[in-house]
């Protein structure tokens, strides 16, 4: 099985380098990179080429932000499943690709535990995000995947669609809804950390960000699922990521 990986970068210099190591690391063979930069000026151009990989395709132009990126990567990939690397993300040993493709063997769907970490160098760990079986009713529960570990089998990216760029910041959130909850596909939870993510994406550095996030997943639940203008989601989500921090050490 042919795993695409989506990476998206803007001005990316300082982190892009550990995210295309540890895809290169990967023992799975059959896979490709397809970097979607939107025109950077700080050397993540030269980064990414420095590399000089069969595996790695470089888009590099103005785009309308990232969930404009990730649908320039929709309509390029090649592989038999596909799913996202952020550009200042890592996968967590070089096993992860290998057992993502062994999941999608057995389901259309999957994803895994993620720990968010302070810096790719210490890999020191500030939450730890701990995939969970999707409930009876799924999304309406408040649960969702990480994202950053979300693969899925081609047939699933083709009969989702694109992301839908009129959401700043919870399109990723969107994109899984319509993809679990929309459509009769298996998901399965792999029970490994797949993905090392940097702690300070745009929906997590602040309250704010926080309050706009929530809000467009609401949107996206009452536009797909038909909840009412509040539901039971708003509140349980934010309060599920309060077990993300129990036991993580900050000393």
């Amino acid at each position: 099985m042919k795993i695409s990986v989506l990476t998206v970068s803007y001005n990316s210099s300082a982190t892009i380098s550990h995210t295309i190591e540890s895809f290169l690391a990967q023992d799975h063979k059959e896979k490709e990179m397809i970097v979607i930069d939107g025109a950077s000026q700080d050397g993540t151009v030269d980064i990414v080429r420095s590399f000089a990989s069969d595996q790695i395709t470089l888009i590099s132009e103005a785009d309308d932000g990232m969930y404009d990126g990730l649908n320039k990567g929709l309509e390029r990939f090649t592989g038999d499943a596909v799913g996202v690397l952020n550009s200042d993300d890592s996968y967590h040993d070089s096993t992860a690709l290998s057992r993502i493709a062994d999941g999608l063997g057995k389901a259309d769907i999957v994803h895994g535990h993620l720990d968010f970490v302070a810096d790719h160098v210490t890999r020191k760990p500030v939450r730890r995000w701990r995939a969970e079986a999707r409930p009876p009713r799924g999304f309406r529960t408040g649960w969702m995947p990480a994202h950053p570990t979300f693969y899925v089998r081609r047939a699933v990216a083709e009969r989702v669609g694109a992301f839908d760029l009129s959401l700043k910041t919870a399109s990723d959130y969107d994109w899984m809804l319509r993809a679990v909850e929309l459509n009769d596909h298996s998901i399965t939870a792999i029970d490994h950390v797949l993905i090392d993510m940097q702690q300070g994406g745009r929906s997590t550095t602040s309250l704010s960000a926080h309050l706009a996030h929530n809000w467009e997943a609401m949107r996206a639940r009452r536009r797909w699922l038909g909840v009412g203008f509040i539901d039971y989601a708003l509140i349980a989500k934010p309060a599920r990521k309060l077990g993300q921090f129990v036991g993580v050490s900050h000393s």
